[in-house]
């Protein structure tokens, strides 16, 4: 099966609700028509109810079936479970007026709808920046237990090929313990994808072939992987190409597990990550998915603001995933 005919056999009918702040937005609103009418997600729109009904016309769109909240209108009671909720959540950080200022912002509102089990997880970005999706993501939902920060992962595919690259989206400087942690959250992303995860954590450097703080960061981090998860198949540091080519990796690292057969790339900066997956998108012909959000402890999604109708609906199919 194609991959998303995989995601959809799992989410399909099980009715996983997801949140998007955006839904005046025509690529939103389309993209949330097609998943109700397929079955793999029960949308909820935030938005004036007014001004998407507009867009559906003007669109040809069918709004039957679909949730659409409108935050200025939201019931007074609920408003008022939503503040105690939040003013809970943050522990004296912000005033009473701050704190409502949040919850007039629909990426802070439709977060608030994750932590309150309102929905199963959350898909922003077409129109406001990471830091819009993310801060409120950070703030409420939170890490996972154990987990110390985020990353953002890109699921690469090319015909029967997948490849989870990161981190290419969150942290801009990883030290070793966030490159292992980095490296322990895509393996459990890759899992998602029926990828049965090869981690290379890589450098420019193979098994001590160059030296420096950078290589021994990433010799650090793989030391820390091997700590955390003993089973998992990690090597560093790599070179790509020992990483990926089985010749190369014999050669380079005879005794590697990962060398020559790696399937996730762990970069050790973000502006590694960035670059890499936008050649490999670029250069490569392989469609770059994400990025994928990594670590919270409910899925929040960041689209691109470049993002096409058919990226929010197979980001949705992510997301609906992962709550799973």
């Amino acid at each position: 099966m194609e991959l998303f005919d995989e995601i959809a056999a799992k989410i399909k009918g099980q009715n996983k609700t997801i949140v998007f702040p955006e839904g005046e937005d025509k690529r939103i609103l389309g993209a949330a028509i097609r998943l109700k009418k397929d079955d793999l997600v029960e949308p909820i729109l935030l938005g004036d109810k007014e001004a998407i009904k507009e867009v559906a016309s003007k669109n040809g769109f069918d709004l039957a079936g679909l949730q659409i909240i409108d935050p200025a209108t939201y019931p007074e009671d609920d408003k008022q479970a939503m503040f105690d909720s939040l003013m809970e959540r943050r522990k004296g950080k912000n005033t009473p007026e701050e704190i409502q200022k949040m919850l007039e912002d629909v990426s802070y509102f439709g977060t608030m709808l994750v932590y309150m089990g309102k929905a199963d997880g959350m898909v922003s970005g077409a129109v406001h920046s990471t830091g819009a999706t993310v801060r409120p993501a950070l703030q409420i939902i939170k890490t996972k237990p154990g987990a110390h920060r985020i990353s953002g992962a890109f699921l690469m595919i090319k015909g029967n090929q997948r490849y989870i690259f990161a981190d290419c989206a969150i942290n801009i400087e990883l030290d070793a313990p966030t490159m292992a942690e980095v490296a322990i959250q895509s393996a459990e992303t890759a899992r998602l994808f029926e990828i049965d995860p090869k981690v290379a954590l890589l450098s420019f450097s193979t098994k001590g072939s160059a030296k420096g703080e950078m290589v021994t960061k990433v010799a650090d981090a793989t030391r820390l992987v091997h700590d955390m998860d003993p089973d998992l198949p990690a090597d560093g540091e790599l070179q790509f190409d020992a990483a990926v080519v089985p010749s190369v990796g014999a050669l380079k690292a005879p005794d590697s597990k990962v060398a020559g057969h790696a399937n996730v790339f762990i970069f050790p900066s973000l502006e590694a990550g960035n670059i890499g997956y936008k050649i490999a998108q670029r250069f490569g012909g392989f469609t770059a998915v994400g990025p994928i959000l990594q670590g919270l402890n409910a899925p929040i999604a960041d689209l691109s603001r470049g993002c096409s109708e058919d990226d929010a609906y197979k980001v949705a199919m992510i997301t609906a995933a992962q709550a799973l």
